[in-house]
């Protein structure tokens, strides 16, 4: 999977390397062909997440991760991507949406939940993929099968958590 990040408010280059293989993992977990899908990921401070929180959700505070898909559906996305895979060897990619993270709301959590920056970094940016692929967590049974396919990735990456 290809990452696009912007130029600030970035993390250690450490975490973008786990982000970006977290991101394969989750490809991989919907079922999504990792080297043709593309994510536009953006860390920024407070005062941003704020306004893009107020102007695309209508509330007016800090969150620690957005997310904005390309597709209203995975259905829509896989479509998409079944007639891009044709193309694969062309090194064409198509996009699923945009990751936004609050840096400075990352640390404080981290350290409230009393895990490493490493581990909340890789968990909000697989809590917004799943987001962009379409899993929502608005009714309890939707919660639990999006924190399950949050918790498998996760798993799958645990020992580079720990470096």
């Amino acid at each position: 999977m290809n990452i696009l990040t912007n130029d600030g408010n970035l993390p250690a280059e450490d975490i973008l390397a786990l982000l970006s293989r977290a991101g394969d993992e989750i490809m991989r977990f919907s079922g999504v062909d990792e080297f043709i899908a593309e994510v536009s990921l953006s860390f920024v401070g407070e005062d941003e997440m704020r306004e893009l929180n107020r102007r695309y959700r209508g509330v007016d505070r800090v969150t620690d991760v957005l997310s904005f898909p390309q597709y209203e559906s995975l259905e829509e996305f896989e479509i998409a991507a079944r007639l891009l895979t044709d193309k694969r060897e062309s090194g064409a990619r198509i996009s699923i949406g945009d990751v936004v993270i609050c840096s400075a709301r990352a640390s404080e959590q981290a350290s409230a939940y009393g895990h490493s920056p490493r581990r909340e970094f890789v968990y909000l940016f697989a809590h917004g993929m799943f987001h962009l692929l379409g899993y929502d967590h608005e009714e309890d049974a939707e919660k639990r099968r999006m924190r399950e396919a949050e918790e498998i990735v996760i798993a799958k990456i645990s020992e580079d958590l720990k470096r």
